[in-house]
């Protein structure tokens, strides 16, 4: 089920979107900052085998997709490239995946749990991102920071799905980020994987979740 919070999330969001305009700081400076705050605190990481079947409607992903296309990005390169998989084409992923799992890992660190895993979570959810970095031919732009960029993309992206109810797991591991993959979605040699999105609505309630406090991690220096 989808939680009150994430209900009056979206429902903010679509009455945010629908009055946009460019001139929107100037001509609305009272932006929804709680709404913004909520969303942000509300923002869950839910794995694939947490999800349920139901699928995404096409327009909802267009919203993620437009939201991810606003991320930061120095020198306005736009790194980010994404393929989606739905429907049938996740199993040739899964294939992919377990496959390039077994042909990377050493026989002594091989274990049949994670083939397994790798064969199934592509099904399990009704989107799969695969998230792509788009070197600039010139390099001008430092990898650190193009990859910065896509990853302020795929946050836009768990954002706008949290306020629709989506949970979202970024999987970032050996065959997730392999070159198999990325030749797999299309990219060049000079290109990288970073990884797959999985997107779904969650078949139990919206969990809670927790933080440490701030104060821990920040240090003020003021003279």
């Amino acid at each position: 089920m989808r939680s009150e919070v994430a209900g009056e999330a979206e429902a903010e969001v679509r009455s945010f979107t629908e009055s946009y305009s460019p001139n929107f700081p100037q001509q609305a400076p009272n932006m929804q900052h709680a709404s913004i705050h909520q969303l942000i605190r509300q923002r869950r990481t839910i794995k694939p085998a947490q999800m349920d079947s139901r699928p995404i409607q096409r327009d909802v992903i267009q919203t993620l997709l437009e939201d991810a296309n606003w991320a930061p990005t120095h020198g306005l390169t736009e790194p980010w490239r994404f393929t989606l998989f739905t429907g049938d084409s996740r199993q040739r992923l899964a294939k992919l995946l377990s496959e390039t799992y077994r042909e990377i890992t050493p026989p002594a660190e091989f274990k049949q749990n994670k083939f397994d895993k790798f064969a199934i979570n592509p099904t399990l959810a009704p989107l799969v991102v695969a998230i792509g970095m788009k070197r600039q031919p010139s390099k001008k732009i430092s990898e650190i920071d193009e990859i910065a960029a896509v990853a302020c993309a795929v946050q836009n992206i768990h954002l706008s799905a949290t306020a629709f109810g989506l949970g979202g797991f970024w999987s970032s591991n050996a065959a997730a980020c392999s070159d198999a993959l990325r030749d797999f979605v299309g990219l060049g040699d000079e290109d990288r994987m970073l990884g797959l999105f999985y997107l779904g609505y969650p078949a139990a309630d919206w969990p809670a979740g927790t933080r440490n406090p701030i104060a821990d991690k920040v240090r003020w220096e003021t003279e």
